[in-house]
């Protein structure tokens, strides 16, 4: 290896991707142990030895040892035990873009950068190849129990807010409504697929995620009526928790499935909230015109 002298800026870049290169090393050798495929392990584990053989790169000319940030590698991998291993992975590769920008910036300093860009590269297309989890082919049928759970309630849980003014039959109807719809959104979903010829997907489990996801939503939209004695701090909570709700879900699927998180997210919570808001001026209007009271 020739001897190069590195200034201050220089070898703090170099010690930065030693770094990023010995997490990702024990980042991706402890997911290698949780995949049950033995092929997808075997590739984890050669990502896993390449990343170790790039911060030995970079040791050679820092002469200095970096220990792993065993806080940020036991992060990713509960992420990725929680979430499922696409998401994490991809969680992990959107932070390597410091990474990226670094080793542009010293491609014309190191001639070993141009080759470990390469690597990087094949890295993450191999990763792209060797993720097709469960959970993301139903991603659709997720979509579809939570966005009819989250417009179809949110709007009449406001209705019901405004029209009967008492949360525990409020909190009621809502549950019946909820719990109801989502069985006839599941059988729905279950004809849809069944009519579909796509053999990745069965009728049954997109009818068992659809269902889930809205009975999820359902329980905590619902919630707060059950949990506080004011029917408007109840409304509040309830279009705070769908808002976080198509947060949170827009988000695990902005990364899981590069999808552009801004413009889901306003779409769903635009047309959530505009429902809300039109079934309370409707509970309004029949609270005044028939006079309902409880």
């Amino acid at each position: 290896m020739e001897s190069k002298i590195l200034d201050a800026d220089t070898r703090k870049a170099l010690l930065f991707l030693q770094a990023d290169e010995i997490n990702s090393h024990y980042m991706y050798q402890r997911l290698a142990e949780t995949v049950g495929n033995e092929e997808n392990s075997a590739v984890l584990r050669r990502i896993a030895s390449e990343e170790k053989k790039h911060y030995g790169v970079w040791k050679n000319y820092t002469q200095k040892d970096v220990r792993p940030n065993q806080f940020k590698i036991a992060l990713y991998y509960w992420i990725s035990k929680l979430f499922g291993l696409t998401f994490g992975i991809k969680l992990m590769e959107r932070g390597e873009e410091k990474a990226q920008e670094a080793y542009k910036k010293l491609s014309g300093n190191f001639r070993e950068v141009d080759e470990i860009l390469r690597d990087e590269e094949e890295h993450e297309n191999e990763l792209l190849d060797m993720l097709d989890e469960e959970s993301l082919r139903y991603a659709g049928s997720v979509v579809l129990g939570l966005n009819d759970a989250l417009v179809e309630l949110t709007g009449a849980l406001a209705g019901l807010t405004f029209a009967f003014q008492n949360t525990k039959v409020i909190a009621l109807a809502g549950l019946i409504t909820g719990i109801s719809a989502s069985f006839s959104m599941a059988a729905s979903e279950y004809l849809s697929q069944k009519s579909d010829d796509d053999d990745r997907q069965s009728p049954i489990k997109s009818s068992i995620y659809t269902g889930i996801a809205y009975i999820l939503t359902v329980t905590l939209l619902v919630l707060p009526y059950l949990l506080f004695k004011n029917f408007i701090v109840c409304l509040a909570f309830t279009i705070l928790i769908a808002i976080l709700i198509i947060a949170l879900f827009n988000f695990y699927i902005s990364v899981a499935k590069d999808y552009n998180f801004r413009q889901r997210f306003l779409e769903m919570s635009l047309i959530s909230l505009g429902v809300a808001a039109f079934s309370f001026g409707v509970g309004v209007v029949i609270r005044n015109v028939f006079g309902v009271s409880i």
